[in-house]
């Protein structure tokens, strides 16, 4: 999972804040601190699909799924374990 989180903290701290150097801890906030709105995260969720092929429902989108990196990245490995 770590690489997991690695790789989405890079995504979004290059890709959606546009500060490369800016790094994300695994906990936290992304939503409730306003790091990310909702355009942000319809990005990340696009991310996500493409990169690791598995699927983000549109109503997964909030903070009891996607508020940080660790809930998102067992998210994935969970889905990718069912593949």
């Amino acid at each position: 999972m770590k690489e997991i989180i690695d790789d989405l903290s890079k995504f979004i701290s290059e890709s959606i804040l546009q500060r490369p150097s800016r790094k994300i801890n695994p906990d936290e906030a992304l939503i409730s601190s306003g790091l990310l709105d909702s355009f942000h995260l319809v990005d990340l969720a696009l991310y996500v699909e493409e990169n690791y092929g598995v699927k983000i429902e549109d109503t997964e989108l909030n903070r009891q799924t996607f508020d940080n990196l660790e809930q998102l990245s067992k998210l994935i490995s969970e889905r990718m374990q069912k593949q």
